[in-house]
């Protein structure tokens, strides 16, 4: 019997239903996390599946986790962002599905030391890959006015001044280093919204995309995917706030009408690129009744979906 990943996939049959694993098929699992979607790819159909993961901690249980599918599950360590790159040195020029659940992991978030939670007392750092500056860096380094537009743009954060106003008085007194000095930091100006979401919320989601790139990682993964998938190919992708699900939307809306528009208040231009994607279904995919009772995160998680058509990738000039 198969040995079941730590943490429950969010939306996992949703994922499946629009993958349609098929034998003999290529996937890719863009950010393998605990491996639930890889797994269940590959228990639905003798296929295989390239699992992607800039953690060395996912890499490492994902190896002990391909043992269990005799060669199926291939794992490649970097950003999903360069899935082609990492697949082309693998002689993958084309697959037959994408999956991509876009944020930090439950298995990041239950670890105290990597700094990604509030809930409990670690290192300030946020870093997915272990690489590059730390979230301590930025709160302590970046001046106050940056600040401040980091929280509002990527955290959406009303207070945002504020919270960066009490960041830069504390830190001259002495510089931030664990999580729970920086959510007290917060808390101090920001009140409870009565809805049982910490004041530091929003603060953190800001400090952890900036760190990892997130959203830059999001643009140029979705257009990778577009690269790799062969017409009938099927992406189904996972986010968790506005910010991800806006540019998942944006990205499907503009291929799947195959004309550039340059701003809604301008017209189409019918001589643009022909449609490289079909929705599978308009709008996003919600958790539903019962995955809401067991998994938490399932809550604010949006799936969209789309199969990809014969149509030649679009070049960044008509992005």
């Amino acid at each position: 019997m198969n040995n079941p990943a730590p943490h429950v996939s969010v939306l996992l049959r949703e994922v499946i239903d629009i993958l349609s694993p098929k034998d003999g098929g290529i996937y890719v699992d863009g950010t393998f996390g605990a491996g639930g979607y890889s797994r269940a790819i590959l228990e639905a159909a003798d296929c295989t599946v390239y699992g992607i993961d800039r953690d060395p901690v996912a890499i490492a249980f994902g190896q002990k986790m391909a043992a269990e599918f005799d060669g199926r599950l291939v794992m490649l360590e970097g950003c999903y962002a360069d899935m082609q790159e990492l697949l082309a040195d693998k002689g993958v020029s084309a697959v037959d599905g994408v999956a991509l659940d876009i944020g930090v992991s439950s298995m990041q978030i239950d670890e105290a030391d990597r700094g990604f939670s509030f809930m409990r007392d670690g290192p300030l750092d946020m870093r997915m890959s272990g690489a590059g500056r730390t979230a301590a860096d930025v709160v302590n380094e970046e001046s106050e006015a940056e600040l401040a537009k980091i929280i509002f743009v990527y955290g959406e954060e009303r207070r945002s001044r504020a919270i960066a106003r009490v960041v830069v008085e504390r830190r001259e007194l002495s510089p931030f280093t664990s999580t729970v000095e920086l959510a007290e930091a917060v808390a101090s100006v920001v009140r409870p919204t009565g809805k049982g979401i910490h004041p530091a919320t929003r603060t953190f989601q800001a400090l952890r995309i900036v760190v990892n790139d997130e959203l830059g990682q999001l643009v140029k993964g979705l257009a990778a995917s577009e690269r790799l998938l062969t017409p009938g190919g099927r992406l189904a992708v996972v986010s968790f706030h506005s910010l991800e699900d806006r540019r998942v939307k944006n990205f499907l809306s503009a291929r799947s009408e195959g004309r550039a528009r340059p701003s809604r208040h301008l017209p189409v231009n019918d001589e643009g690129p022909a449609p490289t994607f079909k929705h599978i279904k308009k709008g996003t995919i919600k958790a539903k009744a019962d995955e809401l009772e067991i998994n938490r995160r399932s809550r604010s998680a949006r799936l969209r979906g789309a199969i990809r058509t014969e149509a030649p990738a679009w070049t960044e000039a008509a992005a």
